[in-house]
């Protein structure tokens, strides 16, 4: 099962609001994951499809894939906090108010779901649970 992902740092968003489109893609499969991001009304959006983009070409590079880019799924994604840029703004009577500007880490992980195996059956072999009745009428 191949395993990749992709990373992008100091993304000028805050890790709070950029975990909530996160949220809209954790667990999909990742067409239906760019297909989330494409429509969501957020900012952050464009950034995490990047992200998302960058790690399924990750995953394309490994050995041992499959080829398959319908098999991948976003099996995590979080935002961590970055380094805060701090600023100030002026304030009345000459007094200032601190402003931070935030930002954040993304990081996606997708990952290959395993095949489906299918368990082929013997022609001689019984069914399971298929016991014939006994019809025995009392009279």
């Amino acid at each position: 099962m191949i395993q990749a992902h992709a990373t992008a740092r100091y993304v000028r968003t805050s890790a709070q609001k950029a975990g909530l489109v996160l949220g809209l893609i954790r667990g999909k499969d990742v067409n239906r994951a760019l297909a989330t991001l494409k429509f969501t009304r957020k900012g952050v959006a464009e950034d995490i499809a990047k992200v998302l983009r960058s790690a399924i070409a990750n995953a394309q590079t490994k050995d041992g894939f499959s080829g398959d880019v319908d098999r991948l799924y976003v099996s995590a994604c979080y935002a961590n906090q970055g380094p805060s840029a701090k600023r100030v703004r002026p304030a009345p009577m000459g007094r200032a108010f601190r402003v931070l500007k935030r930002t954040a880490h993304l990081t996606v992980h997708v990952s290959e779901r395993p095949e489906k195996i299918v368990a082929v059956v013997r022609a001689d072999a019984p069914k399971r649970g298929s016991r014939k009745a006994s019809t025995k009428v009392k009279e």
